[in-house]
């Protein structure tokens, strides 16, 4: 879980992973201010001036202080549900224009689905992941991929990765279903899909395997081969084309 949710058998108890990280430059080093000169200076050169207006519309994100727009309980994964965790959990940002996001990092909750969405609502818990996997395939999202999830107990690790949990205990393989595997796999797919992230152990990882972590998760019954493997399948797999509704005969 996060850093305070494995500690039944997973883990020692550890703080939270916060900070705050300045912004990057805009791409190619244009500040705001050459944006704007520049998008008015070739307002009059034609062609010019269209191709210098597509490239502010493209380069206006990551000008420093500007976000991009929010709607309450906007999912990114069309799959799931969405439930709050507490803001004290998590940290408002604007991925992956001021941290990229180059990891999918699995946890294991050691709890049931209902008791890590409640602690992840705890504001005293100051750890959550963005989203949690049940045993029978059910989805929650709880923080936004925008922002920051206190998860790993590592502070960069926190700012670039997407953090999944999946309901059950370290040390019980039976917890570890196809149902859950099967949905995750589509979920990591997905995360991957979006910000371009490399389908490979490298960048899929264990929260285990984040540097100076004392977690265990998701635990030695994981079967790696056998989700990389769904990964990759969902990855490739074509997109379902929605099938026409039927009209009723008079």
């Amino acid at each position: 879980m996060g850093n305070n949710g494995s500690t039944r058998g997973a883990r020692k108890p550890s703080g939270k992973s916060a900070g705050s990280a300045s912004r990057k430059k805009p791409a190619d080093g244009v500040s705001r201010r050459a944006l704007l000169i520049g998008g008015g200076a070739v307002a009059a050169a034609g062609t010019a001036a269209v191709l210098a207006r597509d490239r502010v519309k493209r380069l206006w994100w990551q000008v420093p202080g500007v976000e991009k727009p929010r709607k309450p309980g906007e999912l990114d994964y069309a799959g799931a549900t969405w439930v709050a965790a507490s803001e004290a959990n998590w940290r408002r940002a604007d991925r992956p224009d001021d941290f990229t996001i180059d990891r999918v990092i699995i946890h294991v909750t050691q709890g049931s689905f209902a008791s890590a969405v409640r602690v992840f609502q705890d504001p005293g818990h100051q750890a959550a992941t963005h989203y949690i996997v049940g045993q029978d395939g059910r989805v929650v999202q709880m923080i936004r991929e925008l922002d920051v999830a206190y998860q790993a107990g590592d502070r960069a690790y926190n700012e670039r990765g997407v953090g999944i949990e999946h309901e059950g205990f370290v040390d019980r393989p039976k917890d570890l279903t196809k149902a859950m595997y099967e949905s995750s796999a589509r979920l990591t797919a997905s995360i991957c899909a979006r910000h371009d992230i490399p389908v490979d152990r490298e960048h899929i990882i264990g929260h285990v395997e984040v540097p100076g972590t004392d977690h265990t998760d998701p635990g030695p019954h994981w079967d790696w081969d056998r989700y990389m493997e769904l990964v990759r399948r969902a990855a490739t797999a074509p997109t379902p084309t929605p099938t026409p509704t039927a009209k009723a005969s008079g």
